[in-house]
């Protein structure tokens, strides 16, 4: 069945909702023809397109970078025929280029223009930006981009993404489906664009933002192989937040095709990989230092390291005759009027905590009397990026908070609150960060914000700037610095005063600290910061997110991909070359013309799925076991983890099947009476050190039990919290691993548990026993199949497929191992499920009862 959000999206193109490009029809010159492109609405996985890797032509590395808006400014000419257009040197994504200050790297960006160009305009447009700028222009009908940008975007993900819940219409926006439509018909539209210029076996593509999170979908079910990275540069909410959200999973998995995920610190990464775990059921590793989830066979890096500024313009900047002038001009305005400035630069939006920064300057003057006629809080209000009732309420808010401080504080030539709401030049507002004592960020949640860096490095300043301000060359710079706990930066500043922004009294005892410091002290504070700042410039994280790109697409040219899922589900299955789907027909011919099986079957999760309640088998299933048992050509056994007494009560029916209970560990051969053991009785006497250490943490985890078999302690969390169950594991593995040092027991984590058994014990020794067996009774097996669905059955894979080389099998023996589901296994083969699996099995069972009956 088609999904929810396809057939959205499928309406809404249909519709007419995601537009053409007008005159686009004439496209811009492509750098590369790709041939196989599918139709923009077949959702048809097997025309993805999955291109020999050796078919590459491009010499050099280019990177395309696509975000919402292009680092290019728009100008109308004075007579109305065309437009002047010139970088944007504000914009992250130049910095970006200019960091990576490599000419072996071509750069192409992929993005909207602030400005509306009129369709007849387009064509001429794009020419002149790709041919210039190598910008790439997506442009947007005025009410799609509305609904994209201003309703989607700013009402629904950056509030909730912020953690700000739609409790009330008034607090967010609530989910709009129709909004929603438009995010992914803009996202789509982004697609078709990068398509135009993109090379996919050796581009790489960096996305940037929330504006854009399921792009990825659309360009991975284009070109399998691409290599993608993503960088979100907002928060990520905790899962209880973010769970909320009615299209999470189509979120989720859009990310998930992106090979790498790049966040600005460790809490957002942690909180986006405890979503992915409990709504996806993924887990994560850390190899060697690298994150990296585990996702149909490809493996999806995170990326945490905060992003930087661009030293050379900010020195550029500092170096300027106005930036000069204007710090000159500030000294004369507060300094040498005896004031002390403290600085805030925010945008005018709901998070940034303006007002709750103003009563904490408030309540600084109250508290400390000698204060007023002295300091001065110099608060730079950028205009708001959205727009909405919220923004006029803090606008609101803050005008009045402003006006009542200067009434009940301020005296002639002296306002202890200066708000400037107007757009000031950034030489001037480098100026502010020269000659403020304390810059002050109180930010609600910030998903980074570098105004605390460009600080420290404008307070370094120059020999130019040092005269301007009377101070010695050689004398060591000061900065001070007072940061909410709730921003992207804070983690990498351990020298500022962190704060929580919503606790006034302990902001304004900040501020009183930051001003009081000890010269010596806040010297040593700023050393600190302008090392860390002036090394982790946005060149060093740009390079450093590329090369993870690159190291984590390097396996991309050897494996074998292929797309599976509808919509916002499509996914790619990554495996090794070698590695198939097993084909009905193929076994059933090599079951008729063999004449000596041996069956390996493992049974939860194979036979039985695995989220069945009642786990007993079938009935239908115990007739296909004994169809295929009364073939005297046959030899079968079912391998489990479960104990015997329980297998034995559900195989009873089953009386010529073989039976491997606790992986291995007890073993009945068909038609024998007795159990016997496939290594040396095992002494158990560890269970009364492993016991007490289990109850322990079963009492502390809700949800966790204790199985007790004959020979083995299972602790199952497959029913509590799977974050802190996941936990608990681990650290009952590894108390379990001290405690049982000494004893002759393994201890492993599985699937939602932890084991403990005797050592040596794995269901390869079952395989080996069975191969062993049947050669002692000269009945060298001519077909070997095995089937099982999670790590333990790997060991019986390893096995059989090495025994093709040995005397335990025919020499031309048919050897099938076979795992359930697509993902990275010893098996040469896979089935999709159980139905697959069962449907197999009764097959095999059918030519046993024709050859029976003949």
């Amino acid at each position: 069945m088609v999904s929810r959000s396809y057939s959205n999206l499928l309406e809404l193109c249909l519709s007419g909702e995601s537009p053409s490009f007008g005159r686009m029809s004439r496209r811009i010159p492509r750098i590369m023809t790709v041939a196989g492109i599918i139709s923009d609405l077949d959702d048809d996985p097997s025309d993805s397109v999955c291109s020999d890797p050796s078919s590459s032509s491009v010499a050099r590395d280019r990177i395309i970078i696509v975000a919402n808006q292009l680092p290019i400014r728009a100008q109308k000419k004075q007579d109305n025929e065309g437009w002047n257009f010139s970088w944007d040197e504000n914009s992250l994504l130049l910095q970006l280029k200019d960091g990576l200050g490599d000419d072996e790297i071509d750069v192409i960006y992929v993005g909207c223009l602030k400005e509306e160009i009129h369709p007849n305009e387009q064509d001429e447009v794009s020419q002149i930006l790709l041919e210039t700028y190598k910008c790439v222009p997506t442009f947007l009908p005025p009410d799609l981009f509305t609904r994209y940008y201003h309703g989607f975007c700013k009402q629904q993900l950056w509030p909730l993404f912020h953690y700000m819940l739609p409790l009330s219409p008034d607090l967010g926006g609530r989910f709009n489906r129709s909004l929603w439509q438009a995010y992914v018909s803009v996202n789509k539209i982004f697609a078709d664009r990068i398509m135009e210029v993109i090379n996919p076996e050796d581009d790489f593509v960096w996305i940037h933002d929330y504006h854009l999170m399921v792009l990825p979908t659309f360009l991975r079910k284009r070109f399998n192989r691409v290599n993608l990275g993503f960088f979100l540069h907002s928060p990520f909410p905790s899962s209880e937040i973010y769970k909320t959200l009615p299209i999470r999973e189509e979120l989720l998995r859009a990310l998930l095709n992106s090979d790498l995920i790049g966040f600005h610190t460790f809490d957002y990464a942690r909180h986006f990989l405890s979503c992915c775990s409990r709504m996806l059921g993924l887990s994560y590793e850390s190899k060697r230092g690298y994150i990296g989830l585990e996702y149909y066979g490809r493996t999806v890096s995170i990326k945490i390291l905060p992003v930087g500024i661009h030293m050379g313009q900010l020195q550029l900047v500092l170096s300027l005759p106005e930036t000069k002038a204007k710090v000159a001009e500030l000294i004369k305005q507060f300094r040498d009027q005896g004031r002390v400035m403290l600085l805030g630069v925010d945008d005018m939006d709901i998070f940034k905590g303006i007002t709750l920064k103003l009563l904490a300057m408030e309540q600084l003057l109250i508290q400390h009397p000698e204060c007023q006629g002295k300091v001065v809080l110099v608060q730079i209000a950028n205009p708001a990026r959205g727009r909405g009732k919220d923004v006029k309420e803090v606008q609101a808010e803050t005008y009045s908070t402003v006006k009542r401080i200067n009434e009940a504080f301020g005296r002639p030539g002296y306002e202890p609150v200066l708000l400037i709401d107007e757009p000031l030049k950034f030489y001037e507002r480098v100026a502010y960060y020269v000659v403020a004592e304390c810059c002050l960020v109180t930010a609600v949640r910030d998903g980074m914000n570098l105004i605390p860096y460009e600080y420290i490095i404008s307070r370094q300043g120059n020999e130019k700037l040092d005269k301007v301000l009377g101070l010695e060359p050689s004398k060591p710079k000061k900065s001070m610095l007072v940061v909410s706990e709730f921003i992207g930066c804070s983690p990498s500043l351990s020298g500022a005063i962190r704060v929580n922004p919503w606790n006034i009294d302990a902001v304004a005892d900040a501020m009183e600290c930051a001003l009081e410091m000890e010269e010596s002290e806040k010297q040593l504070r700023h050393e600190k910061h302008y090392k860390y700042v002036s090394t982790h410039d946005v060149g060093y994280w740009a390079r450093s997110f590329l090369q993870d790109l690159e190291r984590t697409c390097k396996d991309h040219a050897r494996q074998r991909c292929w797309g599976i899922g509808f919509g916002l589900s499509f996914r790619v299955v990554a495996l090794d070359p070698n590695f198939r789907k097993l084909s009905m027909e193929h076994i059933v011919s090599a079951y008729k013309r063999t004449t000596t099986r041996a069956i390996l079957l493992d049974y939860d999760g194979t036979l039985m799925p695995q989220n069945s309640i009642d786990k007993s088998p079938s009935s239908k299933s115990i007739e296909i076991l004994n169809n295929l048992c009364r073939d005297s050509n046959n030899m079968v056994f079912i391998v489990s983890a479960r104990s015997r007494k329980t297998l034995t009560e559900w195989f009873a029916p089953c009386e010529k099947l073989g039976i491997a209970a606790e992986h291995g560990y007890f073993l009945r051969l068909p038609q024998d009476v007795e159990w016997g053991t496939c290594v040396p009785v095992a002494d158990c006497s560890w269970k009364q050190i492993a016991e007490p250490v289990m109850k322990l943490y079963t009492e502390t985890t809700d949800g966790s039990t204790i199985e007790d078999k004959e020979t083995a302690l299972v602790w199952c969390y497959e029913d509590a919290d799977p974050d802190f169950g996941s936990c608990q594991a681990k650290e009952l593995l590894d108390h379990l691993e001290s405690v049982l040092a000494n004893e002759p027991v393994t201890v492993k984590s599985g699937q939602n548990l932890v084991e403990v058994k005797p050592q040596g014990v794995s269901k390869g020794l079952v395989a080996k026993r069975l191969l062993t067996t049947m050669q002692e009774r000269a009945m060298v097996p001519d077909f070997v199949l095995c089937i099982g669905d999670d790590r333990s059955d790997e060991d019986m894979f390893e096995v059989i497929s090495s025994s093709v080389t040995g005397p335990s099998v025919a020499p031309r023996a048919e050897v099938f191992a076979c795992t359930v589901g697509k993902k990275p296994s010893k098996a040469k083969y896979y089935l999709d499920d159980t139905v697959e699996i069962v449907r197999l099995m009764q097959g095999l069972a059918c030519v046993s009862e024709q050859t029976i009956l003949l």
